[in-house]
């Protein structure tokens, strides 16, 4: 099955005309995107400055990480259920817009700097979170997160002006 016709079967389902002709559903899983998008921004914000060295430089890394991370992937999970409803209410609007498919490929790119830096310089964060200094893996891997998001936001915004009205 195609892409498009995958789509527009998504699209003919009862769940994704409930999901577009309900009054409430789609406000509502809307409002809940949009605060734990905020929460979860906030949470990265004050990871990405603790890397940065910007912020809280008296804490260890591991201590910052300890405390977020439960948040961080609370919200980021409420966040992709949220997003894949709100896609599910029009699917084929959503496919065809530019700025959900850059949305897409910077949620994957964040997702790919967040493995790199685990993977990386994350893994010896007891060898280096106590030096007055942050590596400067640790603090690219804070812009790119910083940069990506704005980013992502600032795509997901231009999704709700590039769909066709209802």
């Amino acid at each position: 099955m195609s892409v498009i016709r995958f789509m527009q079967w998504l699209n003919d389902t009862a769940f994704s005309i409930t999901m577009r002709d309900s009054t409430w559903a789609e406000p509502v899983v809307e409002t809940i995107h949009v605060l734990t998008l905020t929460l979860f921004l906030g949470f990265t914000v004050l990871l990405d400055l603790r890397l940065l060295g910007v912020s809280m430089r008296r804490r260890r890394v591991s201590e910052v990480v300890q405390e977020l991370n439960p948040w961080l992937v609370g919200g980021f999970l409420v966040m992709i259920v949220t997003g894949v409803l709100l896609f599910c209410g029009d699917p084929v609007a959503f496919y065809n817009s530019i700025f959900f498919k850059v949305k897409m490929l910077m949620l994957l790119l964040a997702g790919l700097n967040v493995w790199l830096f685990n993977a990386t310089v994350g893994r010896k964060v007891a060898e280096w979170e106590i030096e007055a200094e942050t590596p400067g893996r640790a603090k690219a891997a804070a812009v790119v997160s910083l940069v990506l998001w704005v980013a992502i936001v600032a795509a997901g915004r231009a999704i709700a002006y590039s769909l066709p009205p209802p």
